[in-house]
Parts: C-alpha cells; sequence; structure tokens
C-alpha cells in the first residue's frame, strides 16, 4: 500500500517550466513585429520579379530582420511542439523520439532558412 506522498516521490518539478513559459512568451512577442515586416515584404514584393525580391533581400536590415523572424519562428515553433508532444504522447519511447525529431526538423529548418538569406545576404 502505497501513500500519495510515495507514488510522487522523485517526480516533482524539473525546474524548467518557468524558463519554457518565458522563452515561449518571449518569441511570441518578438513574433508579432517580425512577422508583420514578413507579411509586409510579401505584399510589397508580390508579383516582383526575382532580381528586385533578392536586392531586397540582399540588404543588409532586411537581411538581419528575416534571420531573426526565422530564428525567433522556429525557437517558438518547438518550444510549442515541445508542449503538445509533452503533453499528448503518453508512451515514453515515443516521446523520446517525438521530442528528438521535433529538434532536428526545428534545426534543419532554421539552418536552411539562415543558409538561403545569408545567400542571398552576401550576394552568392
Amino acid at each position: 500500500m502505497r501513500t500519495p506522498l510515495a507514488r510522487v516521490r522523485g517526480l516533482g518539478s524539473a525546474k524548467e517550466g518557468t524558463d519554457h513559459f518565458w522563452r515561449q512568451r518571449l518569441t511570441a512577442v518578438a513574433n508579432l513585429p517580425l512577422m508583420l515586416f514578413l507579411l509586409y515584404s510579401l505584399v510589397a514584393f508580390a508579383g516582383a520579379d526575382h532580381a528586385a525580391v533578392a536586392a531586397y533581400l540582399g540588404s543588409p536590415p532586411v537581411a538581419m530582420a528575416m534571420l531573426l523572424a526565422v530564428l525567433s519562428a522556429v525557437i517558438h515553433m518547438r518550444l510549442g511542439m515541445q508542449v503538445i508532444i509533452e503533453d499528448y504522447i503518453h508512451g515514453e519511447a515515443l516521446k523520446i523520439t517525438c521530442l528528438m525529431l521535433n529538434t532536428f526538423t526545428a534545426a534543419a529548418a532554421g539552418l536552411a532558412s539562415v543558409f538561403a538569406i545569408l545567400k542571398l545576404g552576401f550576394g552568392a
């Protein structure tokens, strides 16, 4: 016969919840102006030719804003998916696998996006 305390002993707080919460809120707030800038850029250059878009994205201030937008969005995406996986995947092996895939997918998306922006920024 186990008491409620015995059932939860060792399963307490991992001391990471507050940090995770604030990182997710910080990236959400950062995403607001960055995504508005991205949306403005998409609307302003809708129908423009490749050279005009490449020149716009190649300017340093625009490239830096796009880099910030990508990094903030990828971090926010990873944190949000992590919460969903932790809440709704109950098998431990599957949960760990999904968390690893979430991290690798976010890293791959971020790396590909950063590479593309840097390539345009440096004119290669």
